[in-house]
This record gives structure tokens, sequence and C-alpha cells, in this order.
């Protein structure tokens, strides 16, 4: 393909990846008025949040191992379409359990955009160009993932549109990938494979991927970390997971290949993949409620100040993607990347309620940095060292680790957060001689800035900014495992030839050994039958009347 055909199909990938972003990141400004409007519970809140959540990383595998045997381009599409259906399904919903249902249809195309869309870049672009165009979608990730707020944050605010359209708006990008897919996206007919689908092992990674997040998910907000409901989940999640592998060493065509992780390439960036989630997930998470509670912002204010870390993230993924391009040289800037994202996270432990905007700025940038530089190119260094056949395999499980990894940090985070918050909360009253009934249900949520006096306003400000950089302070060390990691990743020469023609030239490798082997196990006939083979022939031809034909051989 040409430079101007790859992005021409590019262009329709972009899309769906920018709609599977958006999917997880526009409602969080407006929960509270959706769960408000609809009449539902606190629980409720979490489950809106975390269905979505559990079908995106739950069947980012499945993806990946269907895009291994059927068309990628279908099943994209496929993707696109469960996405639109469950964003209508959100957007009229009256009644908080159609609402969840939506979300997890939405959750599941979701997941089929994040994994297909890098496993369809790999087949048509080679590793050594991958680079440049990598850092295209490392640029959109960043877009999406942090526009995402801002921009349900100004539906919200905005009285004529309201919550709904914070589903609604990502069905118009949704029907423009499908039809820029159709008419951009050529990739050649790959024959389908006759080969059983493993169902079970597919039904119990599933099952203990959804009870393992469920758990971190309620631990410490629906009961306590160590409870019968932590041991009787945890128990469950890990026999089944533990199931899966058995099923999964048995199986013809398993859904995650157990011998993939016997790469080292693949085994190093599958680990880093989850400690980047959980550090960079479970520390940027909450920094818009730090800029609306700790520094008193509004929704789309707090949106409008994450940008240096969008523009750091988009600067650096894009000037690495074109040093690896060109140059070929691709560890180095693992290394430098998750040393420069460890060095954000630290920086921002320092922050407080009185940080300077500037200060901050240069802090989030610095991450944005680092993540930019590390995130996508861990992707790029795994598919360049894997057969074109596991693919979608090893895509779809670095993506589902770093999924992982981010509902992990987020919900053990959040709990270390509230817990931060109500211990400082405590502790400030007791000094200040604050009467402690103005702040009981502080530790319990958000609370209404604009309701608190003066006095409780400024401990609950000094509370979330300090608990705040607490967790920052927590993810650094995940990060710095995550550079220690990357250090013992060998660099290896990036490939010249796309996934699609890896892919036909393995396949030929493979027709051509089996035809060797076929012609190598039918054996010569021996001497005494091959004599009196020709010793028939001979008589055969004098009777004819004709000169015996020699035999060679």
């Amino acid at each position: 393909m040409t430079n101007r055909q790859i992005l021409q199909a590019m262009s329709g990938l972009m899309a769906g990846m920018f709609v599977a972003i958006l999917a997880g990141t526009v409602v969080s400004n407006a929960l509270p008025r959706i769960i408000a409007d609809l009449g539902a519970s606190q629980s409720s809140y979490t489950w809106v949040v975390t269905a979505e959540l559990l079908a995106m990383t739950a069947t980012v595998p499945l993806w990946g191992k269907l895009s291994d045997l059927y068309d990628k381009k279908l099943l994209l599409q496929l993707s696109l379409c469960m996405f639109v259906v469950g964003s209508l399904l959100a957007g009229f919903s009256h009644g908080v359990g159609l609402l969840i249902f939506s979300r997890v249809v939405q959750g599941a195309g979701a997941g089929g955009l994040t994994a297909l869309a890098q496993v369809v870049m790999a087949a048509i672009i080679p590793p050594r160009k991958l680079g440049k165009y990598s850092g295209i979608f490392g640029a959109v990730f960043a877009v999406g993932t942090v526009a995402g707020p801002l921009i349900g944050g100004v539906l919200v605010d905005t009285s004529w549109l309201g919550w709904r359209w914070c589903f609604f708006i990502g069905i118009p990008f949704a029907l423009l990938a499908i039809v820029l897919l159709q008419r951009t996206l050529n990739l050649p007919i790959v024959p389908r494979r006759n080969v059983p689908i493993d169902y079970l092992g597919a039904l119990l990674i599933v099952a203990g991927v959804c009870t393992l997040l469920i758990w971190v998910s309620l631990a410490g907000n629906q009961f306590d970390w160590t409870s019968w409901q932590t041991a009787a989940l945890v128990s469950a999640g890990v026999v089944s997971l533990g199931a899966a592998v058995y099923v999964e060493s048995r199986a013809a065509e398993p859904v995650v290949p157990l011998d993939i992780f016997r790469n080292r390439t693949v085994a190093l960036t599958t680990v880093a993949s989850l400690l980047v989630g959980v550090a960079m997930f479970g520390g940027t998470v909450f920094l818009s409620q730090y800029f609306q509670v700790s520094l008193g912002k509004s929704a789309t204010v707090a949106g409008l100040m994450s940008l240096p870390m969008i523009l750091g993230l988009l600067v650096s993924s894009t000037v690495a993607g074109q040093f690896i391009s060109k140059t070929g040289r691709w560890k180095i800037h693992l290394v430098v990347g998750a040393a420069v994202m460890t060095a954000g996270l630290g920086l921002l432990s320092t922050i407080g309620a009185d940080t300077h905007f500037g200060v901050l700025s240069v802090y989030m940038a610095v991450l944005g940095v680092g993540v930019g530089m590390l995130m996508q190119n861990l992707v790029l260094a795994a598919q360049n060292d894997v057969p074109a056949a596991e693919l979608g395999a090893a895509t779809s499980v670095l993506s589902f680790f770093r999924s992982m990894g981010g509902s992990i940090g987020t919900s053990v985070l959040g709990a270390i957060l509230a817990h931060r918050v109500t211990a400082e909360i405590t502790k400030s009253l007791k000094e200040s001689g604050v009467s402690a009934g103005a702040g009981q249900s502080t530790g319990h949520g958000v609370p209404d800035m604009a309701t608190l006096p003066p006095a409780m306003r400024s401990i609950v400000e000094h509370a979330y900014g300090t608990a705040t950089a607490d967790l920052f302070l927590f993810a650094t060390p995940f990060a710095l495992l995550a550079l220690i990691v990357v250090l013992f990743i060998r660099e290896k020469p990036l490939k010249t030839t796309s996934g699609m023609e890896r892919l036909t030239a393995e396949s030929r490798h493979t027709a051509v050994a089996e035809s060797q082997d076929t012609a190598a196990a039918v054996p010569d006939p021996p001497r005494p039958v091959a004599d009196a083979v020709e010793a028939v022939e001979a008589m055969d031809a004098m009777e004819a009347g004709k000169s015996p034909t020699p035999r060679t051989g």
C-alpha cells in the first residue's frame, strides 16, 4: 500500500478508535446528573461505569483471536455496529437497568475497536514504518482520553442538550468510521480456516476476568477488602482463570495461545503494559476530580486544564514514531519513556491545593511525554516479534492487560483516595476546632463545594490535594517497575514487510514444508521389487517387438 492508501485506511481506524475511547470517558462528568434524573442509587452509579469497563476488558482477547481467523474488516464494522446499538439504547434509557445493559453492549463494541484497530494496522503496515503511524494513534488515544470528560462536561452544562447527548455524540463518528472502512480499507480475502472455536475457554476467561474486576471495583465501597465477599469473588475468579488455563493448554485453537508467552518480548511487554495501566490510568483518572474539588474549577474548565498532558502525549508519540521509522531503533524510546513517566508521576506526587497551574502544567506535560513514548511502542515491539498468524492474539493480550491494569489501578487508588480524604479531614477538623457535622458527608462521594462554609471548604480542598498527591506517589513505583521490565527487552530489527505479506510467506513456507514431508514419507520401492518390475516391462516390450526402455534410478 502507498502512503496515501495507508492514510486513507487509517482515517476509518482513527474514527473507530476515537469512538472506543470516547465511550469510556465522556460520561465521567455526566454521571451525577444521569443517576439523579433516573432516580438510581449510588451502587447503580458504580455499575454504569463498571459495566462498560468489564465488557471492554473481557472481550478484547476474543476479538483478537477472531481477527486471526476471520475477515478483519467485517469484524471492525460489526464492533462499530454494536457500539451504535449500545449508544442508542443508552441515550433513550428511562431506567438504570436498560442503561447498564446498553453500557455492556457499548463495551463489547469498544473492546473490538480497541483490539482490531491495532491488528489491522500491523496487517497493512510493516513494523519499520509502523512507528510514525502508531504515533498518530497515540495522539488519538490521548485526545479521546482527556477530551471525553471535557465534552461530557460541556454537554451537561448546556441546558438544551443534556446528558443523553453524551451517548448520542459518538454515533456520527461510528457511522463515519463504517463508511470510511468500507471505502478505504481493502484487505486481501483470507480463506476461512475450518477450526473449532474454543467456546469453553472463552467463557472461562470472561467469567474469571469479570469476577476479579467486579471485586476490585466494589471492594472498599460496597464491602471491605477483607470480607467474605472478597474471599468469594477472588476464589471464583482464580478458579475460573485456572480452569481457563487448563482448557486453553489443550484446545486445538485457543483464544489466548499460551505458547505466545514463551516469546520473551511478548511476555515482557505484557508485564510492562499491565504496570503502565496501573500507573497511568490509576493516577490520571483522578486529576479531573482534583481540579474541581481541590482547585475549585468547573467541569468544563477541569477538562481544559488537562490539555498540557494531551499535548505532551501527542507531541512525544508523534515525534518518537517518526524517529523509529527513520532509524529503526525503538528500545531507547521505551527506556526513556518509562523513565520520564516515572519522573512525571514523582513530580505530581508533590502537588497540593495551592500548587500553581503553571507548575502543574509542566508536571502533567512530563507525564504525557513519557506515556506517549512508551504505550504504543510496547505494542510495536510485540507485533514485530511474533508470527503474522498470531498478530491478533499478541496485540489483544497487550491491550487486555493494559486495560486490566487500569481497572485495578483505578479501583485500588480510588479506595486509597477515599481513605486518605477521610483521614485528612478528620485530622484537620481536630486541629482547627471546626464542627465535624459540616464535613460528615465529605468522605462519601465528591462534596458540593458551593454549599460548604469557607472554613470547611478550605479543609476539604487541602484534603483532596494531599490525597491526590499520595495517589501519584503510590503509582510511581509501578512506573519504576515498568522501566526495569523494559530494560530487559531485547531490541530486534524491525521487519520491512507488512503482516499480510508475512502471513502469505508463512503460509507458502508451511505448504512447501508439508509437501516435502509428504514426499519424504513415501519410500522408494525396494531394489528387488524395482528389478522385478523392470524385468516384466522388458518382457512385455520384447513381445511387442520393441526395444526395452532403459530405467534410471
